[in-house]
């Protein structure tokens, strides 16, 4: 039913040394995926607003013994809420995030603010609602309208991903 991180992030081509921010990482699933990607000389951001999922993540790493996953409480949704440096990652991760956040384009806008020139978003979103799972109808953002929301802000669409019948998957690039 579920997207799977692990596979997800194989279509972004991560490798060892790159750095990655994961905005509104809640439990950690594609942090800690990326994280195996990038290795020891990469490094993840694990962005989240709940403080509550930060401190679980935060626990989480250390019983993994994983040391590339830094954990910070921002704002997503704000110009410099991330606290991540502009220009500063290869790839942006936006999982499920989408129809949850309030101001969009401020997100977009802070993805856009921290990824380097060509530095690439992967974009998961529920594909509708399903009666219980997922967001109500009324905050579903179909593919459609996340892709113009994107490319009004300086993204290029460079591919769409496969990833559950109940999500899409797209990969843009900052040009």
């Amino acid at each position: 039913m579920f997207s799977n991180p692990e596979q997800n992030i194989l279509k972004l081509g991560l490798r060892e040394g790159m750095r990655v921010a994961d905005l509104g990482a809640g439990t950690g699933a594609y942090s800690i995926a990326a994280s195996k990607r990038v290795g020891h000389t990469g490094h993840v951001y694990a962005i989240e607003v709940q403080k509550e999922l930060v401190k679980k993540l935060e626990s989480e790493i250390k019983d993994l013994k994983i040391s590339n996953i830094e954990c910070i409480w921002g704002d997503i949704e704000r110009k410099h809420g991330t606290k991540i440096a502009d220009g500063s990652m290869d790839v942006v991760i936006i999982s499920n995030v989408l129809f949850q956040a309030e101001d969009k384009l401020g997100l977009i806008d802070e993805a856009r603010r921290i990824l380097k020139k060509g530095g690439r978003v992967l974009l998961v979103d529920w594909v509708e609602s399903f009666g219980g799972f997922g967001p109500s109808r009324m905050d579903v953002v179909s593919e459609d309208v996340a892709s113009d929301l994107f490319t009004k802000r300086g993204f290029k669409l460079l591919e769409k991903i496969t990833t559950s019948e109940h999500h899409y998957g797209i990969i843009f690039i900052h040009e």
